[in-house]
């Protein structure tokens, strides 16, 4: 009954669908390894809100380690990151370099402001000082950003970045940077926390659930093909009664 599958038609047909299916297990796969990613993020954000704050280190923690960093605010070559979005508005994190006790320093994001009421999201707002003398800060270790530039080379002070990487600002200040930066847990007043953003796991959960059902259809709707092709040919190889007497 199933003889036909062997020809080169169905052959070719099985072979497609197959290597559909096949494609289809793989992009479920990598969405699993995608979930398993940001899972594994979203734990590293939870513990860090649980754990006691530590020294930061050098080379740094993990992104999302609570670090304790003490030292004194460099506020003439604070950064105003454009473009940030809290709680629906947009404005600026303001990060200015904390200089360590070895002449080296690290970036500190000092939380998120507003843009001023007049003059467009790109109007530079007022930023509070920086707290002058020893400072301890206490926050999370955030990666640089990807995708970033270099600060705005008009001389305009503070510089502005969209994207925030202390390899891209490094160049314009006098000191060793930290490959990391800090966002403070608890900003000064005036100041908006920049919370950690948890990742959407589920969604790839859900995609990868869609893929791999996609590719179970893909082998049922083959073998509904194929059991078609199977019942009408025997049906077209039945014999027709016409009612005549058989010699």
């Amino acid at each position: 009954m199933y003889r036909f599958l062997l020809t080169p038609r169905w052959l070719g047909a099985a072979l497609v669908f197959v290597l559909a299916a096949t494609i289809m297990v793989g992009l479920g796969r990598w969405q699993l390894h995608r979930f398993e990613d940001r899972s594994a993020i979203n734990d590293r954000i939870d513990a860090g809100a649980r754990a006691v704050p530590v020294a930061l280190a050098d080379p740094p923690q993990p992104e999302w380690t609570r670090v304790t960093v003490t030292g004194r605010y460099d506020p003439t070559n604070e950064i105003l990151a454009r473009g940030r979005t809290v709680g629906g508005s947009v404005g600026f994190e303001v990060v200015t370099p904390l200089v360590l006790a070895d002449g080296s320093a690290v970036l500190v994001d000092r939380g998120w402001v507003p843009a001023p009421a007049t003059g467009g999201a790109s109007a530079r707002p007022d930023v509070p000082a920086a707290p002058a003398g020893e400072v301890t800060v206490t926050g999370r270790v955030h990666a640089p950003e990807s995708r970033a530039g270099a600060p705005t080379p008009d001389g305009t002070v503070p510089a502005e970045v969209r994207r925030i990487s202390p390899a891209r600002i490094a160049p314009a200040l006098p000191y060793r940077l930290a490959p990391v930066y800090v966002t403070v847990d608890d900003p000064a007043e005036g100041f908006v926390a920049v919370k950690p953003d948890h990742q959407n796991a589920a969604l790839n959960a859900g995609y990868m659930v869609q893929w791999w059902i996609f590719a179970a259809l893909t082998l049922v709707g083959f073998g509904y093909l194929a059991r078609r092709e199977a019942r009408a040919r025997t049906t077209d190889a039945e014999p027709v009664d016409t009612g005549a007497p058989t010699a």
